[in-house]
């Protein structure tokens, strides 16, 4: 329908840093074996994807015949010199502390906040909404970030919850359904869906 966009957001595949839980931001880390098995059927008139090496390749396995567009707001928080640290490492850290008590006013050591963050990433989105209405774009997809993801749910999902509330799993997206008039008004979507992603069969 003309009065409606679809706007789906995909979390890149399973990295080896995040299998052992380390914070991944700015930093890359190569894709596991499963994330690169991952398919759907699900198509879209353009793909916007973080600038970052795993969602691009992410973004290549799911839709591998389709042009990206690159954007770097569309990056993960920069953790900065926590980048590739754990909890382990860090919970004696009395900033890493107080970051996790009130992460809204303490922020990583050279990293960004999460209002820095949010800012960033809103940038990002008035950009993709800008190519959709000058283009008139009716379903596109933003492969991105879990950290991305769960701003963009607490600011569009249909039902208001926090930003801490939303759980983001890999291998798993969302399309957002906007009424175009709506979308426009940085208005929230009129109807949320899950997108599984399933496992390729090889041979």
């Amino acid at each position: 329908m003309d009065d409606t966009v679809v706007v789906a957001l995909f979390r890149h595949g399973l990295t080896e840093e995040n299998k052992r839980k380390a914070y991944l931001g700015w930093n890359d880390s190569p894709l596991c074996s499963e994330s690169k098995k991952i398919y759907t059927n699900n198509r879209y008139d353009r793909y916007f994807s973080s600038d970052l090496p795993r969602c691009i390749n992410t973004a290549n396995i799911l839709f591998p015949t389709n042009d990206l567009y690159l954007l770097s707001h569309l990056r993960e928080m920069n953790f900065g010199k926590w980048e590739g640290k754990t909890y382990e490492d860090l919970k004696e850290v009395p900033l890493y502390q107080r970051w996790l008590s009130d992460p809204i006013s303490y922020s990583p050591p050279e990293g960004e906040s999460f209002v820095e963050f949010t800012r960033r990433v809103s940038i990002g989105w008035e950009k993709i909404t800008k190519d959709i209405f000058s283009q008139n774009i009716q379903r596109c997809a933003i492969i991105t970030h879990g950290g991305v993801i769960r701003y963009l749910l607490s600011e569009f999902a249909p039902q208001h919850r926090d930003f801490w509330s939303w759980q983001v799993p890999h291998h798993h997206g969302y399309e957002l359904v906007f009424a175009k008039e709506a979308l426009g008004r940085r208005e929230r979507c009129t109807l949320l869906r899950e997108v599984p992603l399933t496992a390729k069969e090889l041979g």
